[in-house]
This record gives C-alpha cells, sequence and structure tokens, in this order.
C-alpha cells in the first residue's frame, strides 16, 4: 500500500493544480457591520437633524435663535421656553386633552378591530365578503368628502365643542379591523379547536388564545392610531371652538401665531409634542417590525 502526496506531480495536468486552488479556503475581509450601513446611516442623520436642531433651538435664548447667522450650538442651556410654555400657557390641559382623546382612540381600536377582525377571519355568515369589500372601500374616500356629514352627526348627538367629537369618529377605523384580520388568518385554528372541544365560547378563545399570540400586530395598531390621533390637526380644528378643549397640535397652532417672537417656547412646545411620539415608536419598535413580516407561528 502506498502513500500518495497531495502535491501535484510534474507530469499533472495544470487543470487539476487549478481546481484544487479554487477549492482551497479564501480569507474574506468582512466589514463589522453591513454594507448597507454605509448607505443608511447617512441617511438616519439627515433625517434626524431637523430634530436636533429642534431641541437644541428649545434651549436657546431668543437672542440665540433671532441671530444672524444663526448658531448652531447653544453657549448655554436655558429653560425660559419650557417654563414659559408649562406656566403661562395651556399647554398642561392640551397635552391632557391629548392624551384622553388619543388613549381613548387606541383602546377602543383594539378592543373594537379585534372583535370585528375575528369575526371577519373566523366566522362565516350572510354576506360577509360584501361588508368586508365595503368597508375597506370606505378607506378610499378623502376626509374632505366625510368631513360636514361627520360634522352634522356630532352636532346632532350634542358632541360638538366637546372631546366627544374628536373620540366618537375614532373608536373604531377599517385599517385596525383589516390588519388584524389578516393577522388572524395566520394563525393555526388547531388552537382554538381545542379549546372549542374544552367548552370555550368564542370570546373566551378570542381573548386567551388569540389576542396574546397576537401582539406584534396589537401593537402595530396602538402605534399607527396614536400616531393619527395625536397628530390630528384638521378635524380638532372643525370641532372644536374654545381654547380649554384644543388639543396639543391644535393648541401649539395658535399658541406658535400668538407668540410669534418668542421662539424659545415655540420650540419647547413642539419638542413636548414629538416626545410622546418618539416614545411610543422606540417602546413599540419590535412588536411593529416583528408584525410585518410575521406570517404566523413558527416551529
Amino acid at each position: 500500500m502506498t502513500l500518495t502526496s497531495s502535491t501535484p506531480r510534474a507530469g499533472a495536468p495544470r487543470e487539476t493544480t487549478s481546481v484544487a486552488a479554487s477549492l482551497a479556503p479564501r480569507r474574506r475581509r468582512t466589514l463589522p457591520f453591513s454594507g448597507w450601513h454605509l448607505l443608511l446611516a447617512p441617511l438616519a442623520l439627515l433625517f434626524a437633524l431637523p430634530l436636533v436642531w429642534l431641541l437644541l433651538s428649545s434651549v436657546m435664548s431668543n437672542a440665540e435663535i433671532n441671530r444672524f447667522p444663526p448658531a448652531l450650538w447653544p453657549s448655554g442651556i436655558d429653560l425660559g421656553g419650557y417654563k414659559y410654555v408649562l406656566g403661562n400657557a395651556m399647554f398642561p390641559r392640551w397635552f391632557l386633552n391629548s392624551l384622553i382623546v388619543s388613549a381613548v382612540a387606541v383602546t377602543s381600536n383594539l378592543l373594537f378591530g379585534a372583535l370585528g377582525g375575528y369575526a371577519f377571519a373566523r366566522m362565516r355568515f350572510g354576506g360577509s365578503r360584501a361588508l368586508l369589500v365595503l368597508m375597506l372601500a370606505t378607506m378610499a374616500i378623502p376626509f374632505q368628502l366625510t368631513m360636514i356629514p361627520t360634522f352634522l352627526m356630532m352636532k346632532r348627538l350634542g358632541l360638538i365643542d366637546t372631546l366627544g367629537a374628536l373620540i366618537v369618529p375614532s373608536l373604531v377605523t377599517p385599517f385596525a379591523v383589516f390588519l388584524l384580520r389578516q393577522f388572524f388568518l395566520s394563525l393555526p385554528r388547531e388552537l382554538e379547536e381545542a379549546a372549542w372541544l374544552d367548552g370555550c365560547s368564542r370570546l373566551r378563545v378570542l381573548f386567551t388564545i388569540v389576542l396574546p399570540l397576537s401582539r406584534p400586530a396589537l401593537s402595530t395598531v396602538a402605534v399607527l392610531t396614536f400616531l393619527t390621533t395625536w397628530n390630528d390637526l384638521t378635524w380638532p380644528l372643525i370641532a372644536l371652538n374654545h381654547d380649554t378643549q384644543y388639543t396639543l397640535q391644535l393648541g401649539l397652532t395658535t399658541f406658535q401665531g400668538q407668540h410669534h417672537t418668542r421662539w424659545s417656547a415655540v420650540m419647547a412646545g413642539n419638542v413636548i409634542t414629538v416626545l410622546p411620539v418618539l416614545l411610543a415608536f422606540l417602546g413599540a419598535q419590535k412588536s411593529f417590525i416583528r408584525s410585518l413580516t410575521s406570517t404566523g407561528l413558527k416551529g
């Protein structure tokens, strides 16, 4: 028995040596991060510049903001704008109004959206598909067409110039029902059927089995509903008259018009307005991404 060496002999063809060389492991020089970061990092900085400038301007004095050329960095931290907003304006009341409207809208959309989405996903009744198509068709209607009928309905209910005029039209949205329905369809029916065999009703199955598995979709509905309600300006401008009922966006608009010379207070008010939105998105970011990439249960 003879041992053969892996070194090619003198008479071996060159093709054999080239194949062996191609099969040899190669060292690849890779970056410690994805190559896409080279493109995404500058874009992220570009989009973050307005927020950074807003934060820096809120701690500047009026003299620094009005100076030309404008100061890029504050010489010191001046909290006069925040003190003026929280002490002399109605910002705390406006903030509370926006918080109440947004909290009620998020809670009602999660509840009614889950009930409607589960009914369309699991229950079959006469006209269910036509009703679903009709509901989705309302999403294509612009708000300018429904603005006047909604105002007349709220007036007949006696809700004009109250927070109820902002809450009632936002109790449930077609988007919440459709998004939760699509997520419920991706869940396996076996878990629900096993619960039905144990004697659980549909509502108990929904609240004890389906909803705990649907946290990514629920987080997405909550974040999007909060953003839409918190940032709404057009409908509060139509439905509200007295400043005691203003939301934060509407109050900030009037505040900016009345105190346009106090730019530090205007910037501070914008920071207070943007902060809850950033916290809501950062808190539900992982669940939001998981709901977009999820196609059901794995494993």
